[in-house]
């Protein structure tokens, strides 16, 4: 922690804003990155399919989370046919632990797609990218940055919050549009993997030390509690239907969840709606295959 302050103390010594602080503070970045950067399966890869299987692990979902099942998941589906050709409740069963099942349902289709309009080849141009099934523009630009060295521009909540603080020190409501400008202007284009790494991975340790930086942003959403939400339901009904050879009747289901039928029926209507679950006969509800 004592290095990381030192890093810290030599940015907020600069002047907000002038070329020699820009400068100055890709300077430093890298050299944090070059003496402390973390190490994760998906930085030690340029191959495309895996790191656009890391990034859409990664949306909303904690590091060390995606670490621990990262490896196995690739290991399950080594290639992007491998994972286009398996079945939907295979993927979502690999995928069982990280939450958020319907980003595992468009890594799916995209995996599908990509078999059938590229070739089995994982697209290079952002459009294209930004294309595919649950890829927004952050996870394209970073699919793009990571896989294919292009430098572009990208932002999220720690490379957000490393901007805030060292250029927008005392805003409030600052939008991602200028904060934006001055990624462009600032972006290592020669070394723009290391780069972006390297904003992350200061971004982390400076929300521990500097908490609440992100409230100053225009975009800052909190976070709704997991436990206890219907989102938590939804993943114990899906959890359930993955392992139900039968299907699972919804009187049963309210009665093991102790949830009103209402609270029940509008759960496993966006079940439904999401492509994770499908009606089937005896007023039954079982995994889409």
């Amino acid at each position: 922690m004592a290095v990381f302050e030192d890093f810290l103390s030599a940015l907020e010594d600069l002047e907000s804003d002038t070329p020699a602080a820009r400068k100055a503070f890709r300077r430093l970045m890298l050299r944090y990155y070059d003496l402390h950067g973390r190490v994760f399966p998906w930085r030690e890869t340029r191959d495309p399919y895996r790191i656009l299987v890391s990034e859409i692990m990664l949306q909303q979902t904690q590091t060390q989370r995606v670490a621990a099942k990262y490896p196995e998941f690739i290991k399950r589906f080594s290639s992007i046919r491998a994972l286009a050709r398996a079945s939907q409740s295979e993927v979502l069963r690999a995928w069982e632990g990280l939450g958020y099942y319907r980003r595992a349902r468009n890594l799916h289709r995209a995996a599908i797609a990509i078999c059938e309009y590229y070739k089995g080849r994982v697209p290079r141009q952002l459009r294209e990218l930004g294309s595919l099934p649950g890829v927004g523009d952050y996870t394209a630009a970073a699919v793009s940055v990571f896989a294919f060295d292009t430098p572009v521009a990208m932002i999220e909540t720690n490379i957000r919050s490393v901007y805030l603080h060292v250029f927008f020190r005392g805003k409030r409501r600052v939008s991602d549009r200028d904060i934006r400008v001055l990624v462009e202007e600032t972006l290592d284009r020669g070394r723009c993997r290391e780069w972006f790494y390297a904003l992350m991975d200061f971004g982390v340790e400076l929300k521990k030390v500097r908490p609440g930086i992100n409230a100053r942003s225009r975009h800052h959403t909190k976070q709704s509690t997991f436990e206890g939400s219907d989102r938590q339901i939804a993943a114990r009904i899906l959890r359930q239907a993955l392992q139900s050879t039968k299907g699972m009747r919804l009187v049963e289901l309210r009665r093991e969840f102790n949830i009103s039928e209402k609270r029940l029926v509008r759960v496993v209507k966006r079940l439904i709606a999401d492509g994770l679950i499908e009606p089937s006969p005896g007023n039954k509800i079982r995994a889409v295959a």
